[in-house]
């Protein structure tokens, strides 16, 4: 998950501003104006989700009795840091080469080539590699609603087709980084992106943004609806500038997925107020070095949370979409 800003697979604040429609147009526009067509989103035929196909019909009546589930399974919609979603590994004997291949080919399918690239960073680092990972398969692909899902130490990825309902990446998604290190991170640098947008505020707009304490569970990002109640500072309050560092924020945050995935996000922003209905929190507590560079912060709307603890390892958790009425 790219912490650049240009060449290394991040959106281009134009690009960015022009498919969201900027902070102002999002507001105007609302649900109605949606252009289904510009975002589409994953589907069933998009490359991870073939490869996820191709998986599950290689599996043997052994394996689909220790990792396929029915869609609606519990387990599905679970999230946490550190936890293996069923127990074998993708390294042993369990899977074949070819399977582990198509697991390959699934997570590069739902990243972009840099996302891509630092995962396998990650995931050696934390864990010693995909291989001590593990994953499983709710539903049947290519006979109605299914899903794919990975999950290991700082590690939660999914691939769905867009068989969840208005919900991005399929549902509630982890990144992190054991290394404790800030300068090896490779997250510090959407901590340092976030603090941009800190130092652009004033000092009644700071007020508002810095909280003392951080949300007790830092896994809870329940999607709140139009009703909710968002900490910190909303982004329609700031001006233009700063919502420009907000939005060039927002970009780095999602470069390293697929562009169907960011697309997905950028439709579900806008159909529900824009980048304006969004708020942004930064807490004091874990304060690293106490140096003013907030290392544990929070963009939240009616359809949107990212919750980034980076103190001092990095757990983040993203949960977009619409909030479920029944």
């Amino acid at each position: 998950m790219t912490t650049h800003a240009s060449s290394n697979g991040t959106i281009s604040r134009r690009a960015f501003v022009q498919a969201v429609g900027g902070t102002a147009a999002l507001t105007a526009l609302g649900a109605s104006n949606l252009n289904a067509a510009l975002f589409a989103g994953p589907t069933p035929s998009s490359a991870a989700e073939t490869a996820v196909t191709e998986f599950y019909k290689t599996l043997s009546d052994n394996q689909r009795g220790q990792i396929v589930f029915p869609f609606d399974h519990e387990l599905r919609t679970r999230i946490n840091p550190n936890w293996h979603i069923t127990k074998p590994e993708i390294g042993q004997d369990f899977y074949t080469d070819k399977q582990r291949t198509l697991i390959d080919q699934i997570v590069r399918g739902v990243t972009s080539k840099d996302g891509y690239g630092r995962l396998q960073h990650q995931m050696s680092d934390d864990a010693g590699g995909i291989e001590h990972f593990s994953v499983a398969v709710f539903g049947e692909p290519g006979k109605g609603d299914f899903e794919f899902e990975l999950t290991g130490r700082h590690l939660t990825l999914r691939a769905d087709g867009d068989s969840v309902d208005k919900a991005a990446f399929g549902g509630p998604i982890v990144y992190g980084h054991g290394v404790d290190d800030v300068a090896e991170n490779m997250y510090y640098g959407q901590t340092k992106q976030a603090n941009e947008v800190f130092r652009s505020l004033d000092a009644d707009q700071a007020r508002k943004a810095l909280i003392t304490k951080a949300p007790p569970v830092e896994s809870a990002v329940q999607i709140q609806g139009d009703g909710g109640s968002f900490p910190g500072i909303g982004i329609g309050e700031l001006k233009d500038d700063q919502k420009q560092l907000v939005e060039e924020s927002l970009s780095m945050l999602l470069a390293p997925y697929r562009q169907e995935d960011r697309d997905e996000v950028m439709e579900i922003v806008k159909g529900s107020g824009g980048v304006d209905k969004l708020h942004m929190a930064f807490y004091q507590k874990n304060d690293l070095e106490s140096d003013k560079v907030w290392d544990i912060w929070r963009v939240e709307g009616p359809t949107f949370v990212w919750h980034f603890r980076g103190a001092p390892h990095v757990h983040a958790y993203i949960n977009i979409g619409h909030r479920k009425t029944t």
